[in-house]
């Protein structure tokens, strides 16, 4: 093999290799905000409910109606909470992926990522679920970053089709786009990972004022 391939092949294996170790960290990273968001959260939450449960059931003999008043602070708190948990879990991993599908899926996320989102897709290979996890944390990352930077009258179409041996997603947004001088970083370089991790190559296209585009693909076949 020509020294040339051979070191091209290195730097691959070494990119392949630093990309993993990004995801490692990034997931470890994830965790820790986790557990941080149930503390400062959740946690806290169900701590006041259960103080105040206990106020209210002092109150109930000596004041009945503002036991009353405090038991209905306490559903509402409650439901805040029931409420906060679901969305952690959401970001744990999205019921709707396996419940409903990944255009579903995809639609939720671009409600909760706060732009008007058009999903098209075909008819997706089934048993390959962990394409479909991969699509959609891809194009969530996509979705809450034009939702950040494309500017507040922007809009986003996610399309996955099949082509060939490949399965293919691409975002895109109308917003204010970003110049090639802006580092790839963040939700961007995790979505490269992402897809490096599992094969496949990812393309990001912008320019300033002309929005934003997330091209990639993902080997069917291994």
């Amino acid at each position: 093999m020509p020294e040339e391939a051979v070191e091209r092949l290195r730097a691959e294996i070494d990119d392949l290799h630093a990309s993993r170790a990004r995801l490692v960290n990034a997931a470890d990273a994830d965790r820790r905000a986790l557990e941080r968001q149930l503390h400062d959260g959740a946690q806290q939450q169900l701590v006041a409910i259960a103080v105040n449960l206990q106020l209210a059931g002092a109150l109930c003999e000596t004041d009945p109606a503002s036991a009353r008043a405090l038991l209905d602070e306490i559903g509402r708190d409650a439901r805040d909470a029931l409420e906060e948990l679901r969305r952690l879990a959401a970001e744990v991993y999205p019921p709707l992926l396996d419940a409903s599908g990944l255009v579903v899926a995809l639609r939720s996320a671009g409600a909760d990522a706060g732009i008007v989102t058009h999903v098209e897709a075909d008819a997706l290979p089934t048993g390959r679920l962990e394409l479909a996890t991969t699509v959609y944390y891809c194009c969530l990352e996509a979705l809450r970053n034009a939702a950040r930077h494309a500017g507040p009258e922007a809009k986003a179409t996610v399309s996955i089709r099949i082509d060939h041996d490949a399965l293919v997603f691409e975002i895109v947004d109308d917003g204010c786009g970003f110049t090639d001088r802006q580092p790839s970083e963040g939700g961007l370089r995790r979505m490269g990972d992402r897809v490096a991790a599992s094969g496949g190559e990812l393309e990001i296209k912008s320019g300033s004022g002309h929005g934003t585009s997330v091209l990639g693909r993902l080997p069917l076949t291994t």
